[in-house]
């Protein structure tokens, strides 16, 4: 067992693995932060996106002991200290961007990620930068018009799939 120490929603943690612990098994299992889905275990589905240094990444296909004194950001660290949601969870309660909710964080994750590289992306934009998220349950058509009101753009206009 390694010793590792990062920072997860702005706080110092330290916790224990073995060198093949998955960064999300770390999370879920030592950190206790299950919010982070661990839904195929080959990078395919994107639920268990989380941010490392910025950068939005498939926590199923990373070592913990990679992330030693990274920042990492999970979907708990997303919502306020104050427990108010984000302005992209808020667009996604808002338009719908949900139903079964097990592909939701992987999805805020990314669509965070993607308004950080483009503030305003467009519908095609969207559907490009989610292709490695998926969902069974909504046609993502809800999902885009959450992340297009969460950019401060018109939703009205989207095409129907």
């Amino acid at each position: 067992m390694a010793k590792i120490s990062m920072r997860v929603n702005g706080q110092a943690v330290t916790g224990e693995a073995e060198g093949r612990t998955l960064l999300v098994d770390f999370l879920r299992g030592g950190l206790g932060l299950t919010g982070t889905h661990v839904g195929c275990d080959t990078s395919q589905c994107g639920a268990c996106v989380v941010h490392v240094n910025g950068a939005a990444v498939k926590s199923c296909t990373m070592f913990a002991a990679e992330c030693e004194d990274a920042d990492v950001l999970t979907i708990e660290g997303m919502a306020d200290p104050g427990g108010a949601l984000s302005p992209i969870q808020q667009a996604f309660q808002d338009h719908h961007g949900l139903q079964c909710g097990f592909c939701t964080p992987g999805m805020v994750m990314s669509a965070a990620a993607l308004l950080q590289e483009n503030p305003k992306p467009t519908e095609a934009e969207i559907r490009t930068y989610l292709e490695g998220n998926i969902c069974r349950c909504t046609g993502y058509h809800n999902i885009v018009k959450a992340i297009l009101a969460a950019s401060g753009q018109e939703t009205e206009t989207i095409a129907a799939e």
